[in-house]
């Protein structure tokens, strides 16, 4: 989820990311932009899938047999695998050309959503989205590298790109897959989501020229980029961050159902809209990254205890636009924060900030279902207010980096 601005600070602190010194520069006009929309597409497919469950969530939770609460660990088990391949990956795969990676990944989502279309029961259920979390967090951890080897000099663009991906997914595919399964059943949900990742493989393929690692990619660069106190304090609060909106989300449509029954899809779609402007917003905000970080996870916190105190229909959806445009400032915003902190280990940086996202989304999640099935989707909404409002202070206490 990720969405960019126009600064021109990173721009010597992004060759290392795909492109080494002295290498030629990328294609220009608009061949140089056909790999960023592929891979644009490519963060749509995937964060569809992520996110399907919570548009799914009753329906799925009957069908194999536990409760909601329960099948909220589907979004969950996508986060565990991903909280360990982010930082792994570029350690196990340290010369594979990122291209090569990158289309690996896609098919493993093709696997993944083909997987959870057929399954039977939550335990199969729960190994295809395990599967799913690597191609998420391994391809999180190498699009931004390899769209600005595309498109050399404008990593806020290419950001912001990527996150407008996450942007469609959530205002198209979150609501049209509710609609969907309403309709016709959760599991042609799945199936569409597997044929998705696989035209975002073809365009991949199709578009993407050969990315080269970062040179000195391996466990050495990611020690030194832990040795950064900087990158790691943000980091922490990027998690609380991720951790207060994922012990909800998941959710969502509970805490929908609490207000009214009738709008479900249009206060989806209201998220989505919200979620686009928010990562337009920290786009054109890249220059003011303290302003982002900041402002984007107290909206959140303000939204979710909103929402979780309101009864009125209108104040509902004003939460929950809020809520999408809060949070969705975060994965542009903290994108380019630890690549600020660590211009020089960018694939580190990045694994890292994916690692944060994916080991809150895992943890709130699991504590969101635990709250949900003991307490209501009203305790889970305020213990989002809680971590949200903790990441907002923690950012306000740490000084942003410079481009």
């Amino acid at each position: 989820m990720t969405s960019e601005g126009y600064v021109t600070g990173t721009e010597s602190a992004v060759a290392p990311s795909g492109a080494a010194a002295g290498d030629p520069p990328a294609r220009g006009g608009a061949a140089a932009w056909a790999p960023v929309a592929a891979l644009t597409l490519g963060i749509a497919a995937l964060v569809a899938s992520e996110f399907l469950p919570a548009s799914v969530l009753p329906a799925m939770a009957s069908d194999v047999g536990v409760s909601e609460g329960t099948a909220g660990l589907a979004v969950a088990a996508t986060a565990v695998a991903g909280a360990v391949t982010a930082p792994t990956i570029a350690v196990v795969l340290p010369r594979t050309d990122r291209r090569t990676v990158l289309l690996g990944l896609l098919a493993a989502a093709v696997v993944s959503n083909a997987v959870v279309a057929v399954t039977p029961n939550f335990p199969l259920l729960l190994v295809g989205r395990l599967l799913l979390g690597v191609a998420i967090a391994g391809f999180w951890s190498f699009a931004l590298g390899a769209g600005t080897h595309a498109a050399p000099g404008r990593d806020h663009v290419v950001s912001t790109s990527l996150a407008l991906g996450v942007s469609a997914a959530t205002i198209v595919g979150v609501p049209l897959s509710s609609v969907l399964g309403d309709a016709v059943g959760w599991r042609p949900v799945f199936w569409s989501a597997a044929g998705l990742s696989v035209l975002a493989l073809v365009a991949v393929a199709a578009t993407v020229p050969p990315v080269p690692a970062q040179q000195g990619a391996g466990l050495g660069m990611l020690r030194q980029a832990l040795a950064n106190r900087r990158l790691m304090a943000g980091t922490a609060c990027i998690g609380l961050v991720a951790f207060g909106n994922f012990a909800a989300y998941p959710y969502i449509r509970l805490a929908i159902e609490r207000v009214t029954e009738g709008s479900t899809v249009w206060l989806l779609l209201g998220w989505g809209i919200g979620g686009l402007a928010g990562n337009l917003a920290a786009g054109m905000l890249s220059r003011r990254l303290g302003i982002s970080v900041v402002a984007g996870p107290a909206l959140l916190a303000v939204s979710l205890l909103a929402l979780a105190t309101t009864h009125g229909i209108a104040a509902a959806t004003v939460a929950i636009v809020v809520w999408g445009f809060g949070f969705n400032m975060m994965p542009v915003a903290s994108q380019l924060w630890v690549t600020r902190a660590e211009p020089k280990r960018i694939e580190p940086a990045l694994a890292l900030q994916v690692t944060a996202f994916q080991v809150a989304i895992t943890a709130g999640s699991a504590i969101g279902g635990a709250v949900v099935d003991g307490g209501g989707v009203r305790a889970a909404l305020l213990v989002g207010v809680a971590a949200a409002l903790a990441g907002s202070i923690g950012f306000g206490v740490l000084r942003t980096p410079r481009p």
